[in-house]
This record gives C-alpha cells, structure tokens and sequence, in this order.
C-alpha cells in the first residue's frame, strides 16, 4: 500500500470547496460503500480525501500497490476497516466481491471507491455490490465552485473549462488537456475497447467537437470517419461512460405533433472541446462560428453539474417539433416544466422568448417558468438572465 499523505502534499495551492462533498459524508453515514465517479483530474481524489480525511488511501493503478493488496484483498480490507479510500477501483476487479464479503460481515466498515471509467466501475458494482453502495458522479468545477465567475470573461471560461487542474494550479489550458487527451486515449479508451485504428478513434472524438449542441446522427458521422454504424455507437458509448461527452434527450409527450427523437451532443467540459477543434486562444472562441455553440454546451453542462452535486439524476431534456421550433433546455420535476433558451448574444432581443411563449401554449400551467440565458446583462425585472448572474438564477429554480 501507498504511505498515507498529509492532504497539503496533494492540494493545489488554490483549492474550491466541492458542493458535493456533504453529501458525500452524509451517505458514508448510512451505506458501507460510496462509489464516486466522473472524468479523469475532476477532482475525485482530492475530493474523497477532504471528505474523509481521517481514511487511509490506496491507488489501484499504481502496479505496486495492486501487487501489494492482491495478494490478500480480503485481509488488507478488514485492516484498514475505520476507513479507505480505494481510487481508480476498476484496475483490481476481484476487489469488489471481497468488499461484500467483509461488509457483510460488519456493516459498520466504511469503504470509498473511485474511478474514471463508470463503465468498469458499474459492470463489477452490479455484480457484486448491489443493494450496499451509494453512488455519486462528480464534473469538472461548477461555475458556483469556481466562486469569481462574474469577473472573468465568457470566452476564457469557455477556453479554460473547468478542470481544477487549470484553475487551482495554473497551467496552460493547452498542455492540460492535451496530457488529458493523451492519458485518455493510451490509457482508459484500451482499458474498455480494443479499438484497432487509433487515428480513426482520434478523428471520430475531433468530429463530435465540431458537433457540439446539434442532434447526433450515428450515421452520417460514420461515413465521414470511414467506420460502420456499429463502431460508431461502440465508440459513443465508450465517450459516454468515460465522462467525455453526454447526451441530451428530447422531451415529447402526446402532443398531437410529430416530435424529433435524437439526442443532441454535448461535452462534459468546453476546455476539453476547445483543445480538439484546435483552438490556441480565447481569441479563437471568440471568432469562432461554434462559439454560440458552445456557450450553449457550458450551460447545459453546468445545469447537469447541478443535479448530480445534489446526488441527483439528470431531468434535463430538449424541445423540437418538426417546423423546427426549439427551446434548448427543459428540466422537468413531477411534470412541471422550466425551460430555458441559451442565447450567446450580449444584447436581449425579445425575440428570444418567441419558442418559449411557443411551448407555453402547447403545455399550458405545466410550463412553471421560462428563462433566457444570454451573454449579457439586463436591468429589467423581467425574467430575463444574463450571464453574469446566471448563479443567481440557478438558486432561484
């Protein structure tokens, strides 16, 4: 096993308190096991360790470590049964029957578990620890997290993203996620698919970036890569259980009218996006014919931060009908609609309410709120949202 560190030898100098972390303590209350998962630097160790800093840790991918706790699994989980954090769990599957062997022996024992592929962590959770775990995602910051968002301006937060690694330890957004992007392909995309072509992969990944809030149309996109069908929905699901991109669903019901049934196609972080439609600058977003695009995807993406900091599942949806009328977010609890329009304008129009007003005589009293979301400030009281206090709006809903 690892030494246990003091957390200062792990910490960034800049650290941004993660708003899932009470609720991260309050389920090691009641469950045995908290799995977390979510995108590789997303913060999970650093994460786990402020959340249970009492715990001692062991990471999985450091071959001696797992050399170590292979050779008797069972006996090393029952010494360390006050608390361990076991991060990037996956790399050691047989250490998942063994946890519901020595937490059902005692369920007073306590066991974190990490992991950057959600695909591996869930096939051997499902397996084996069904009914003792408790399960939490966590993105790259929230523009809550990050704290000073108001004062920075929307192409940098665009450029940037929100990878800790870039704002708590300032590094070149560039080389961060081009040592992402190389650790993600050479390491977890192997991990869960034998991909043969690895430049046909690379192509495939920078072709989604450049479909960033449109409808994803599996086919079309496999004759530009040279690729079937098949492999093309291989390779989405493996962007998708490694926190790469997710996929927004359309929200219909019965209508009367005939209502698109594709997903549209987002990324879990705009930096990561950025860095693979090649973009070297803030100015480059700035100029380029993706930026409403993309300002779209980081708050779509920061609604989704939203809900799973909550330890919540995602009840986000889009609208569109086939006269092409849209509202580009829906959130919906016990069938009460918000809707929100994102618009990467600085300036309101009124016109930005045109589909909102729309999907308010379609659904009637069961549209409880609309809102614009736009690149800019409004003094009004109407219920307009610019950018700047976007947090603001967010608390409201």
């Amino acid at each position: 096993m690892q030494p246990k560190m003091e957390l200062n030898s792990i910490f960034g100098q800049n650290m941004y308190k993660r708003i899932l972390e009470n609720h991260l303590r309050e389920l090691a209350r009641t469950f045995p096991i908290v799995s977390v998962t979510g995108p590789r630097q997303s913060g999970k160790t650093t994460l786990c360790r402020m959340a249970f800093d009492g715990y001692d840790y062991v990471n999985l991918e450091d071959e001696e470590s797992r050399s170590v706790m292979q050779q008797d699994i069972k006996g090393f989980l029952r010494s360390h049964a006050s608390g361990l954090i076991i991060d990037e769990a996956h790399y050691l599957p047989e250490v998942f029957s063994a946890l519901q062997v020595v937490c059902d022996e005692d369920d007073s024992r306590r066991y974190i578990l990490s992991g950057s592929s959600n695909w591996l962590m869930m096939q051997n959770i499902s397996q084996s620890l069904a009914g003792r775990v408790a399960l939490v995602r966590l993105l790259p910051l929230s523009i809550a997290e990050l704290g000073a968002a108001d004062a920075i301006s929307t192409d940098r937060l665009l450029y940037w993203g929100f990878y800790p690694a870039v704002w708590g330890k300032g590094r070149p957004p560039f080389a961060v996620y081009d040592g992402y992007f190389s650790t993600y392909v050479q390491r977890d995309v192997r991990q869960m698919v034998n991909i043969r072509d690895m430049n046909l992969f690379r192509k495939f990944i920078r072709l989604c970036a450049t479909r960033v809030g449109c409808e994803f149309v599996a086919s079309t996109l496999a004759s530009e890569v040279g690729v079937s069908l098949k492999t093309v929905q291989g390779w989405l699901r493996v962007l998708e259980a490694s926190y790469v991109i997710f996929l927004l669903q359309p929200y219909y019901r019965n209508v009367g009218k005939r209502i698109t049934k594709t997903p549209k196609l987002y990324f879990c972080d705009t930096g990561l996006a950025c860095y693979l439609l090649g973009y070297k600058s803030e100015l480059d977003v700035a100029n380029s014919p993706l930026r409403g695009a993309l300002f779209e995807n980081m708050v779509v993406a920061d609604m989704l931060k939203r809900r799973y900091n909550a330890g919540l599942e995602s009840n986000l949806y889009f609208y569109r009908d086939k006269s092409r009328r849209e509202v580009d977010l829906l959130m919906e609890d016990a069938g009460r609609l918000h809707a929100f329009e994102i618009k990467s304008a600085t300036v309101f129009h009124e016109s930005f309410f045109s589909t909102l007003n729309y999907l308010r005589t379609l659904y009637g009293d069961d549209v409880e709120m609309t809102q614009v979301i736009y690149d800019g400030e409004h003094e009004s009281a109407s219920p307009i949202g610019g950018f700047a206090n976007y947090r603001h709006i967010l608390d409201k809903i």
